[in-house]
């Protein structure tokens, strides 16, 4: 409770901080990626890559293009019964350890180095050492350059499709990546199915039009396209890293005047979030505007007025 002086009666705090909110009803559009294909940027012109994740791809519309930083690795050992294996990433050197059975031994082969341990061999894949890289060593960035996306029609159209010949990749690749870096393409996958955030408040000022805001909330909920989704997911993320070869959007979103905002405006949406939050991500994205994170909220509100605000903190 709070109280507003000598005499005055105790206000509620939910008075206080929904009180001057206008409707009792308020939605959020939620966006997120689900999936994700990752190669170097020379890998979309190699056949034997790109069949390899053939069937993801198809399902990928967002591109981001950015760079990461080399990993090698320079030495492997046994010591003290744990395998060592020595990394260099841009230049600094990290170690990472496995414990092992006693009587195994580090054998090469034509196909590379192994564990032995009788008749079996092991060792850890590349995708496990650069995904301990990042967990246990934040040894690894990924700047984020450059974001678009391809839908083409009833979603024939790919990420990949459109970066074959996209003009803004070779643009970077000709102007230079710096020698620590290496140019590379994050694809993403979006959720197909929508997702709605509601605001339930009964302290709002207007509380007589919930069963219509609900309506409106549902009918934009399930009348959103993949294509429509797509779109917004693209300008949300342009909008949160603002990267340096992107100019729409950038300072442009959100606003009533984007037609791909129109519908949600129509149906009274008062946010829109969309997210990467995705554990296996190799890496933490980061731009000059954003700061390095394995996950990545891009959140706003769609009016200017406060008292349409309730998402996101703010007070009236």
């Amino acid at each position: 409770m709070a109280n507003n002086g000598p005499g005055s009666k105790p206000k509620h705090v939910h008075t206080e901080l929904f009180g001057a909110k206008q409707f009792d009803i308020e939605h959020a559009l939620n966006m997120y990626a689900t999936s994700f294909v990752l190669m170097p940027a020379f890998g979309i012109y190699e056949e034997e890559i790109v069949a390899a994740f053939k069937a993801q791809l198809a399902k990928c519309h967002i591109y981001v293009i950015g760079t990461i930083p080399p990993i090698e690795t320079v030495d492997q050992r046994l010591e003290d019964g744990q395998l060592v294996i020595a990394t260099l990433v841009a230049g600094k050197r990290y170690n990472l350890t496995w414990p092992m059975p006693e009587g195994v031994e580090v054998v090469e082969t034509d196909r590379g180095w192994f564990i032995k341990n009788g008749d079996g061999y092991w060792a850890p894949s590349d995708d496990e050492i650069v995904q301990r890289l990042n967990v246990e060593q934040d040894a690894i960035r990924f700047e984020v350059l450059y974001i678009g996306q391809a839908y083409g029609k009833d979603g024939s159209r790919s990420a990949l499709d459109r970066l074959l010949k996209h003009e803004t990749l070779q643009r970077i690749a000709v102007t230079g990546v710096p020698a620590d870096r290496r140019l590379t393409i994050l694809m993403l996958e979006i959720e197909p199915a929508n997702s709605m955030i509601t605001f339930m408040n009964p302290w709002a000022e207007n509380r007589e039009g919930g069963s219509v805001r609900i309506s409106a909330g549902l009918d934009k909920l399930f009348g959103t396209s993949e294509a429509e989704r797509v779109t917004l997911y693209e300008a949300s993320l342009i909008r949160h890293f603002q990267p340096p070869f992107n100019k729409e959007f950038k300072e442009s979103f959100p606003s009533t005047n984007l037609k791909v905002l129109a519908d949600c405006y129509d149906k009274d949406f008062s946010a829109l979030i969309s997210e990467i939050r995705i554990d296996k991500l190799p890496f933490k994205m980061t731009s000059d505007a954003v700061p390095p994170s394995q996950y990545h909220t891009a959140k706003f509100d769609l009016h200017e007025d406060e008292a349409r605000q309730v998402f996101f903190g703010r007070k009236a």
